[in-house]
């Protein structure tokens, strides 16, 4: 083989690995893609950068990640994959934002799930908040906009997705909840 030819197999091996490796600190929106994504992969060391912590998280931060780890190893998903992820609202220092994901759980089973993170930027990049960090106010102005979000589309067809789920599933939420006990 020709050296240009493996040079640019070389290249392209690279970037094929390289895109799928990282957090995407470039938008609220970004880190919380990835930290989805680092869930599902029980990724650690990735859920960390995605909170800006580079060594150990605080007791209740780690909780709050062992408990994530532990919810997502639970459903057994196959996959995972992101229906959409917004800012419900952007403050002056840090935005709420939502997204809204579906575990493959094979057989043409979909769970779907909504979560929602605060993300603050920091020297150019964003990254999720630590529960410590967010004060009474903020959450407070949080749980008024997240009431808010409940009115949209994207909300109602979460809920929509959730009831049929749970009606074509009947007992799946109680087999969860005994595997996180």
């Amino acid at each position: 083989m020709k050296k240009g030819v493996r040079l640019l197999l070389v290249c392209l091996m690279f970037i094929v690995v390289a895109s799928g490796c990282g957090v995407s600190h470039k938008s609220p929106e970004g880190v919380v893609k990835s930290l989805i994504k680092a869930y599902d992969k029980e990724k650690e060391k990735t859920i960390l950068e995605c909170y800006g912590i580079d060594e150990k998280a605080d007791k209740t931060t780690q909780a709050e990640i062992d408990g994530t780890i532990k919810y997502f190893k639970a459903h057994d998903a196959k996959s995972i994959e992101v229906i959409k992820c917004d800012t419900i609202k952007e403050y002056k220092k840090y935005a709420l934002v939502y997204v809204y994901y579906e575990l493959n759980l094979g057989n043409k089973k979909a769970y779907p799930c909504i979560s929602t993170y605060m993300t603050r930027k920091k020297d150019g990049k964003y990254y999720i908040m630590p529960s410590d960090d967010i004060t009474e106010k903020m959450s407070r102005q949080a749980a008024t906009d997240y009431a808010a979000f409940m009115n949209t589309d994207v909300y109602k067809d979460y809920t929509k997705a959730y009831e049929v789920f749970i009606k074509k599933n009947p007992g799946y939420e109680d087999k969860i909840s005994s595997k996180l006990l």
